[in-house]
């Protein structure tokens, strides 16, 4: 007698939101930061959060963005190095703070590589990319805890971001 068995339903195949952030490497000079911002001011995509990592001879800008595809164009235009990485962008609101966020984390010993905020959305709440050692853990326990993810169609809806259908 055989019996169909019906697989339990796991979350293997879940993929969290995440958005793409490119660290691109700038030499130390004066200017060179402005030159990057400038790039992309008029382009089809808006830088939604900056984070810069100085050294003597060099800087690591990392940059999120909303319209990953558009920034690698523009980048490899500008003939900038860069590496790609996905990263988790958490809101933060109510009684998902900061704190919580971490303790979260914490407990399912995962660690945060870095961290930075993104210039305000829209809706006005605190949002932070999270760079940690499992994205699709992190994201399962965040949202298992009721934060709320954004991908990056979220931060296209940004205030002055191109193509804002916004009056």
């Amino acid at each position: 007698m055989s019996e169909s068995i019906t697989p339990i339903e796991t979350t293997r195949g879940f993929s969290p939101p995440s958005v793409t952030q490119f660290s691109v490497f700038l030499t130390n000079k004066v200017g060179k930061l402005f030159d990057l911002v400038e790039a992309f001011e008029g382009s089809t995509c808006s830088i939604c959060a900056l984070s810069v990592h100085e050294a003597s001879d060099h800087a690591v800008v990392r940059l999120v963005t909303n319209n990953a595809k558009a920034a690698v164009e523009l980048l490899r235009k500008e003939n900038l190095p860069y590496s790609e990485r996905d990263v988790l962008v958490v809101e933060l609101s109510g009684s998902h703070s900061l704190a919580s966020m971490c303790l979260c984390l914490l407990s399912a010993e995962l660690s945060i590589h870095f961290a930075y905020p993104l210039m305000l959305r829209s809706c006005g709440t605190p949002t932070i990319a999270l760079a940690v050692d499992d994205l699709t853990l992190g994201g399962q326990i965040l949202r298992r805890k009721e934060f709320r993810l954004l991908g990056e169609a979220d931060l296209a809806d940004r205030p002055g971001s191109s193509g804002s259908s916004r009056s």
